[in-house]
Order: structure tokens, then C-alpha cells, then sequence
């Protein structure tokens, strides 16, 4: 398969219920239902404020909600199945009646496929389906998005054996290997969109290198990007703020400047800032092709 021929629109990504435009931006707001996320970790493990989250991120312009149970920060621990699906269905059962796209934060398959049973959108998983079981359940779903991510090793160790080669290679590399299990298991391409996984085995210069090449990526793939760079530790240490929840201009610089560089989607906690952010990107671009044209 030659993915970088590939003819399919690469700005439309198809999703169970939605065929999403991606030609300009979207912006997927975060809902961890989880006690130990690194940002947010407990403040809506409770069904009513986790809606109550997702409503609220409607109320300031957030394109698609990602909910997950399970914290995949650098150390944590894994969740079992059960526990994962206590959590999420109650959620996920009211989440999916407010008018947006859902996708669901997990690699389990039994996770996956109760999730999809109830009507999600996209699957969001950052093993990018490598766990036994799980492309079944996607290619028995023909219309679900889904979103692969590179992560190196595993949530436990990943920081502790980081990526020791050029980065970008093995992220290219990685993403040309998944795309073709896929495409051999008849999942088409436009329901795909990646992840370089910012943070997820890679070193404090490598997470740059990601964002510096992600033009580079982004043509030689022909697929959308996704970058998740909210409040994560590199910005922490390049900022000098410890703590996640004063990383927010950082984490808008970031999903900015990974626009600029051909990301089409940028996942968030900080919805309404990255969304007035992207209003003056929209604005800039929209003047530049304007002037180009001869209207101006």
C-alpha cells in the first residue's frame, strides 16, 4: 500500500455519526473521569459533574468530547475492564445525546466495543490497536473514527526507556506499519486521523522535533494530525511552572503552533482559550488567502 498516494479527501475524517470537515481546525475537549490524570485527576469522577464537564466545554465552542476512565500518565497503573465501563457508562450514555461527536480514550477491546454499541464516534486509542482483539471490533464498526497514537513501550515504563533513535523516523515508520494492518484488515483510510503521541516514551527535545516536523508528517502521510500537547510536563519544564493547571498559555502556544504546522486537530483541557486562540489563526489565514487571490 503506497499511503502517501493515497486519494482520499485528507481533510474530511469519517466518524460513526459525523463526517468532520477538517480543512480548518477542531478542537477535542478532555473529560477524564479518572482520580489520577495528571491535570485534572478526581474533579469529575462523578457521573453528574463529569456531564456537567462536557456541557460546559459545549458552552465554549469544543468540536468533539474525549472521555476517558483511565489514566495513561507516565507511571500509572493499569485499570481493569470492569472498572473502566462502571465508570464510562453513565457518562458516555448521556454524552452522546448532545449533539457533538464522541470519541472514548481506551485500548481494551471489550471497552471499545460496549462503547461503540452505544453510539460513540471515534476510538481514541494510544497503542494505535496493537492490543489482540482490537482492530476486530473496529473493522466490525465500518464507520467509527479512529485515532492512533504512537507511544513507545508502555504508560509505566515509557519515561524511564524513552525513545534512543531520531524520533521522527521511528513516529514515521510506526504510523506506515499501523496504517497498513489496517488498511489489510479493509479499514479504510479516511476514518483515520494520528497522533506523533506527545510525551509518551520520547525525551524533553524529542516532543519538539515532533512539533518542528509536523509539516513533514502531515504531507507524507496525507492524513489529519492530532496534537495533544495540553499542560503535558515538557511545557512544564520549559515554562518553569510545576504545576499542570498553570500551563495553560504554554499549552495554547503549543496547539498554535501545531496548527501552523499542519495539525488539524488539537485534543485540550483549556477549550475556550485555544478556541479564542484559533479564532485569530482563523482570521490570519483567511486574510492571507484572501490577499493571495487578488481580493484584497
Amino acid at each position: 500500500m503506497n499511503i502517501a498516494s493515497d486519494k482520499l479527501e485528507n481533510s474530511q475524517w469519517q466518524t460513526s455519526r459525523y463526517l468532520l470537515e477538517l480543512s480548518e481546525p477542531k478542537v477535542m475537549g478532555i473529560v477524564n473521569i479518572t482520580p489520577d490524570s495528571f491535570s485534572d485527576g478526581g474533579k469529575y469522577v462523578d457521573s453528574k459533574n463529569a456531564i456537567s464537564r462536557c456541557e460546559a466545554l459545549i458552552a465554549q465552542g469544543v468540536d468533539i468530547l474525549d472521555i476517558g476512565a483511565e489514566s495513561t500518565r507516565p507511571g500509572a497503573v493499569p485499570l481493569c475492564v470492569e472498572d473502566e465501563l462502571e465508570r464510562l457508562f453513565p457518562v458516555v450514555r448521556e454524552a452522546v445525546k448532545l449533539g457533538i461527536p464522541i470519541s472514548i480514550d481506551t485500548y481494551k477491546p471489550e471497552v471499545m466495543q460496549a462503547m461503540l454499541d452505544i453510539g460513540v464516534d471515534i476510538i481514541n486509542d494510544v497503542y494505535a490497536l496493537r492490543i489482540p482483539g482490537t482492530v476486530d471490533v473496529v473493522a466490525k464498526h465500518p464507520t467509527c473514527g479512529i485515532c492512533l497514537m504512537h507511544m513507545h513501550r508502555n504508560p509505566l515504563d515509557m519515561q524511564n526507556f524513552p525513545v534512543d533513535s531520531n524520533i521522527v523516523s521511528v513516529v514515521e515508520a510506526f504510523m506506515k506499519d499501523r496504517m497498513h494492518v489496517l488498511y489489510e484488515n479493509g479499514i479504510q483510510t479516511n476514518r483515520l486521523i494520528l497522533d506523533a503521541g506527545i510525551g509518551f516514551g520520547k525525551k524533553l527535545e524529542q516532543n519538539f522535533e515532533l512539533m518542528a516536523f509536523q509539516s513533514y508528517l502531515s504531507q507524507k502521510f496525507q492524513r489529519p494530525w492530532l496534537a495533544g500537547w495540553s499542560r503535558k510536563s515538557s511545557l512544564g519544564i520549559v515554562t518553569g511552572q510545576k504545576s499542570p493547571e498553570l500551563r495553560v498559555t504554554a499549552s495554547v502556544a503549543a496547539a498554535l503552533l501545531s496548527v501552523d504546522r499542519g495539525a488539524r486537530l488539537v485534543r485540550v483541557h483549556d477549550v475556550r482559550e485555544t478556541v479564542e486562540a484559533l479564532s485569530v489563526w482563523l482570521a490570519e489565514q483567511r486574510a492571507k488567502r484572501c490577499y493571495s487571490m487578488g481580493n484584497v
